[in-house]
């Protein structure tokens, strides 16, 4: 039997309970809600209330926790007429003991009514739980509020969604901030709210690993804020984090700010892919969608990682299109495809990552998590193709944020780069950055993907960007420390030396050039002398740059400005000048064995000859036996002719072949005439590689104008259903300066690669009347790099004007 309790006296239990020694957390949460329950029941029986009252506890304390100051949410419900005295008698010992107190005074029908014109008032409902009184109000409530929210799910969840956005634009992404609101932040308290309020249509839930962890934390950090500061304070703001760690028994506050980042990012990421299955399930019930049939739950109820994406689907079932190499859309995100062996093919998860950032999509949770269940370890070095596969991950710039999301909530960036642990959710206590570490980081790549088209070497830049930062998880200066991880994290990668020290050196002194800018005479030799003794070379030069002003773009609005990039851009323009009379280019290597032989079979039969050679250096020591090579050396020598770059490509590109790296050159083997040599470094875009014979024959057909290679491509790209991409800068085609070449006139393309790519450039340089004498093309991660000496018809460089009519075109025909 509950008696009445005076406001003194339940103040001095409820002050016990939060003074005394033991479990704090969720335990005294609950105690307290138990406490104020029989306070308040006590006040119900003392206000001599009748029958058909109930008193209930809505929201917060509805759930059944009590956070040490907050608001008490009460619902006074009865079903018919009122003594009006009746709800004062019970409100007034409450506000006597100074408890805030946000009440109502409701029949059933009408807090029904409030519930359907107030969505916060209904999810609050949500929560509804029985006091004292009546029970059989409060079960009428309940099922009465449960049902009607089932039956507008619909229409009331694009509203839940939008009130969460607008949460997020005006107090922000909790796991970034320096000063996090702890309940409204986008991945704060409410957001659980929201998630379990989803989870009550029957529509959709969240993935539940580590998701009540996440919220306990952020509840037990809001407690410790509350009993430091004696206020109902949501914003753990800089001059209470160390008491609240001290409370928490955490080691300073950096590291409460990493706990509270790691539980934000997973409470965000839960809400990421609830909604996207929200979005599905109302598509398909408003008829856009295709998939038919049962539609609860659609994750499976335990979200073990089978069922969508993990090739479950029957066949049929939903429309599947492919991306890459085992990995297909579907429902607007990426899944593998039916025939994918995540256990076989360690590239898969970097592979899914890249094809989805590419396309403007998202990995779904059932592929990511079955990627991080069944793939092993990449060897050390890594494969070619899943270093090619980060930078077009990183190059995706935007598109590439919430598919690395993914990814390290499934635990799979730190498995690519342990270095990553020691930056993840590291904060950084200045007012110039606006991220943590780990974030700034990605920032950086995004910035930098769109400074691809300034330098020779993308894949550098962008690694370097993703990299930059990582010492910062390391005593001492960062970017000393930066340099020793890199070098080991480059190896590993698969970089070459000489790459590795370009990557080194960016990283040691990224910071280098914007110090110097602004910090020295401009005008003293000794200013440009402190930049050309660290980067020594043009294109080092030209990376450092870009990742200069990338980082700067990253940190925040105070780290670049007008002035600061016309102090950095007049040092590099004085640095380049001093450095361009650097060393010549290497000459080029000789012709093998069997590009000789390949180039007088062609000479003598007047006909391409054509070798297909599996690329051991590319293939992954650990594949199973008679698994298919990443990727072919193809070589093949041609007695030359006009239109024959283009019309290669072209062949190579109706067989689905992606040109990684390709070179160009002349050869008069035995003294009848010129033949040229291409050597192709290919892979096939999806599938298995096409016999030699088949693509020979096809080389063949088209060269002799049996094969119209462009009216193929042009019907197969009108066929194709059109896909949704990501912008991406826009090519660059430029004329080299004279001094490149004495004997020839280079163009340079960069571009965004995409099929055909190479077949559209060759087509325009062969209808400008040009020779192309040697070419040089390279594609790293998502961008093309090509260089093509020209000359005219009588072996001559071209002449200035028409130099730039020759480029005019390449770039109309690269739209």
């Amino acid at each position: 039997m509950t008696t009445e309790t005076s406001p003194s006296d339940h103040g001095a239990a409820r002050a016990a309970l939060l003074a005394a020694p033991g479990p704090g957390g969720r335990t005294r949460r609950t105690a307290l809600a138990d406490l104020t329950d029989d306070w308040l029941a006590g006040l119900l029986t003392a206000a001599g209330a009748p029958a058909g009252v109930a008193l209930v506890a809505v929201g917060g304390y509805g759930r059944g926790e009590l956070a040490p100051r907050s608001d008490l949410d009460v619902l006074l419900l009865h079903d018919g007429p009122l003594d009006r005295d009746l709800p004062e008698r019970i409100w007034y010992p409450v506000w006597d003991s100074g408890a805030a107190l946000d009440h109502s005074v409701r029949t059933v029908a009408e807090a029904r009514a409030v519930a359907a014109a107030d969505l916060k008032a209904q999810l609050g409902l949500l929560d509804a739980r029985h006091i004292a009184g009546d029970a059989s109000l409060t079960a009428a409530l309940r099922s009465a509020v449960l049902a009607d929210w089932r039956a507008s799910a619909p229409a009331r969840l694009p509203e839940l969604r939008e009130l969460g956005r607008e949460r997020a634009e005006r107090h922000g992404e909790l796991s970034f901030l320096l000063e996090p609101d702890l309940k409204e932040a986008r991945g704060g308290l409410r957001d659980v709210v929201a998630l379990n309020a989803v989870a009550a249509t029957w529509l959709a839930d969240a993935p539940r690993d580590g998701l009540d962890a996440a919220a306990l934390r952020l509840a037990d950090v809001r407690d410790a804020l509350h009993l430091a500061t004696g206020r109902a304070t949501e914003r753990l703001s800089l001059q209470d984090q160390d008491q609240v760690a001290e409370r928490l028994g955490v080691l300073d506050a950096d590291a409460l700010l990493r706990q509270v980042y790691e539980a934000a990012r997973t409470i965000a990421y839960a809400s990421d892919v609830t909604w996207r299955a929200v979005d599905r399930v109302l598509a398909a019930r408003a008829g856009r969608g295709r998939r038919v049939g049962r539609l609860a739950f659609p994750f499976g109820g335990t979200f073990t990682g089978a069922g969508r994406g993990a090739g479950a689907v029957a066949r049929g079932a939903v429309e599947r299109r492919p991306l890459a190499e085992g990995v297909v859309e579907q429902d607007g995100e990426a899944v593998l495809a039916q025939g994918a062996r995540p256990a076989a093919d360690p590239v898969l998860p970097l592979r899914a990552a890249a094809a989805a950032a590419q396309n403007g999509l998202t990995v779904s949770y059932a592929t990511v998590r079955r990627l991080a269940a069944e793939c092993r370890p990449l060897p050390v070095p890594w494969p070619d193709e899943a270093r090619e596969q980060l930078v077009t991950l990183l190059g995706a710039g935007e598109a590439g944020i919430p598919v690395w999301e993914a990814l390290e909530a499934e635990g799979l960036v730190t498995r690519l780069l342990p270095d990553w642990e020691r930056v993840r959710c590291r904060p950084q206590r200045n007012a110039v950055h606006r991220w943590t570490v780990d974030r700034h980081l990605v920032e950086t790549a995004v910035r930098a993907a769109a400074m691809t088209r300034r330098v020779a070497r993308p894949d550098l830049l962008l690694v370097a960007a993703l990299l930059h930062d990582i010492g910062k998880g390391w005593p001492g200066d960062h970017s000393e420390a930066g340099e020793v991880i890199v070098r080991d994290v480059a190896v590993r990668m698969g970089f070459d030396p000489e790459d590795t020290e370009t990557l080194a050196v960016l990283v040691r002194h990224h910071l280098t050039l914007i110090d110097t800018a602004t910090r020295r005479d401009p005008d003293d030799p000794a200013t440009v002398e402190a930049i050309t003794k660290v980067v020594t070379t043009l294109p080092r030069l030209e990376l450092l740059h870009a990742l200069t002003e990338a980082d700067a773009l990253a940190t925040g609005p105070a780290a670049w400005s007008g002035w600061r990039a016309s102090l950095v851009d007049g040092l590099v323009a004085r640095a380049a000048a001093q450095l361009a009379g650097g060393p010549a280019a290497p000459a080029e290597a000789a012709p093998t064995a069997e590009q000789e032989r390949l180039a007088i079979e062609a000479a003598r039969s007047g006909g391409p000859a054509l070798a297909l050679t599996a690329q051991t250096g590319a293939a992954d020591p650990s594949a199973e036996p008679g698994a298919e090579p990443m990727g072919v050396e193809l070589t093949l020598a041609v007695p030359d002719q006009p239109g024959l770059l283009g019309t290669v490509a072209g062949v190579l590109a109706l067989h689905r072949l992606a040109v990684r790296s390709a070179s160009l050159r002349e050869l008069d083997p035995i003294g009848a005439g010129p033949v040229l040599l291409l050597c192709w470094r290919v892979a096939a875009e999806f599938g298995e590689l096409p016999e030699a014979a088949r693509l020979r024959a096809d080389v063949r057909r088209a060269l002799d104008g049996s094969l119209d290679v462009a009216r193929r491509l042009a019907e197969r790209d009108a066929a194709a259903p059109r896909r949704r991409g990501i912008p991406t800068p826009p090519p660059l085609v430029a004329v080299a300066p004279a001094v490149a070449s004495a004997t020839a006139t280079v163009l340079e393309v960069r571009a965004h690669d995409a099929p055909g790519l190479l077949h559209r450039i060759g087509r325009a340089l062969d209808e400008s009347g040009v020779r192309v004498r040697t070419a040089h093309v390279s594609t790293l991660g998502a961008d093309a790099v090509d260089s093509f000496y020209l000359t005219d018809a009588e072996g001559r460089p071209l002449a200035a004007q028409r130099a730039g009519e020759v480029a005019a075109a390449v770039r109309a025909a690269l739209g």
